[in-house]
């Protein structure tokens, strides 16, 4: 496949990133990667690292909303809270509650709305705790000018500037050491040139399947899915995913997550290699997947026919 028509590919929007009825609001933006991001950077206010609901004038019975899976649904609420504009600052009750993931997804549709070739990449960032990789999902757009993929947080404000090993972060320009993708984090872990235990959920999280091995394996398989414009909650599982418990991941599927990330760990791997791994079974998308709630309650059986249809 010609590489231009595979990446045009991610400038259509997904299942999930279709703004549906709001579209008209996103035709208001400038088709400008700066602006986009500096939009969707003020979508979403995080359930974990957004503050205190209170002190932020956030109804605490929103917390639901961080399993709006759908882009036109997540627009919908945003946009009835406040003057109706996507290019505006946001107090934090005029956003949607939310995390990474959905803050990635807003972006994807506003970038793929201009006809940006876009996609979510699921991985870990270094530049929120020292000496820790932490679970975070970034987007990777597409520069004509260099001719690469560039890593795009768009979720974290403009006006935070982090180090990593003395070099800024660039918001617009993540390095492969501020954000590396699951693919990425998998192979140094399995190659011992990365430390397991450092990859996390969250430090003080001390629960052992969303840390080290199980969650390398969580975010690889997240990436591949997402490389395939199905964009899931991190909560999310299915396939090989719901066998998978504290310590190492079982051989056989270890195998098969080497053949995966030495693919999907290239930025320029084409779509129909994509698609064919995705297919596989322990992979594959199924109909209905299990979502586990972040707060500890059963996990709920959910369909998404919508996405994998």
């Amino acid at each position: 496949m010609n590489e231009e028509k595979a990446r045009r590919g991610w400038a259509r929007q997904s299942a999930v990133t279709d703004p549906g009825a709001a579209a008209g609001a996103l035709d208001a933006l400038p088709a400008e990667l700066k602006a986009l991001r500096e939009a969707s950077s003020q979508l979403v206010f995080h359930y974990r690292a957004g503050g205190d609901f209170a002190e932020n004038s956030v109804p605490a019975e929103r917390m639901a909303e961080i399993n709006t899976r759908y882009a036109d649904a997540m627009l919908a609420l945003i946009l009835e809270r406040g003057e109706p504009a996507l290019g505006r600052d946001r107090r934090a009750p005029d956003r949607l509650v939310g995390c990474c993931r959905d803050a990635t997804v807003l972006f994807l549709a506003l970038a793929r709305h201009k006809g940006i070739p876009a996609r979510a990449r699921v991985g870990f960032a270094a530049y929120f705790h020292p000496g820790w990789l932490v679970d975070h999902v970034v987007a990777e757009v597409w520069d004509d000018r260099d001719g690469r993929w560039r890593l795009v947080d768009p979720e974290m404000g403009s006006g935070w500037t982090p180090e990593v090993n003395g070099l800024r972060v660039d918001w617009l320009d993540l390095t492969d050491d501020q954000f590396v993708t699951g693919p990425r984090a998998w192979r140094a872990a399995r190659a011992g040139n990365a430390d397991p235990e450092r990859y996390v959920v969250a430090p003080d999280l001390d629960v052992p399947v969303l840390r080290a091995w199980p969650y390398l394996a969580h975010n690889a398989i997240h990436d591949l899915a997402a490389l395939n414009n199905t964009e899931m909650l991190l909560w999310d599982a299915w396939g090989m995913q719901l066998g998978h418990g504290p310590g190492l991941v079982p051989q056989a599927d270890g195998a098969v997550l080497d053949e995966v990330c030495a693919l999907t760990a290239d930025p320029a791997v084409a779509p129909d290699v994509l698609t064919e791994i995705g297919g596989r079974d322990g992979l594959r998308i199924p109909p209905t997947v299990t979502s586990f709630d972040p707060h500890g309650a059963p996990p709920r059986q959910v369909d998404v026919t919508r996405v994998v249809s």
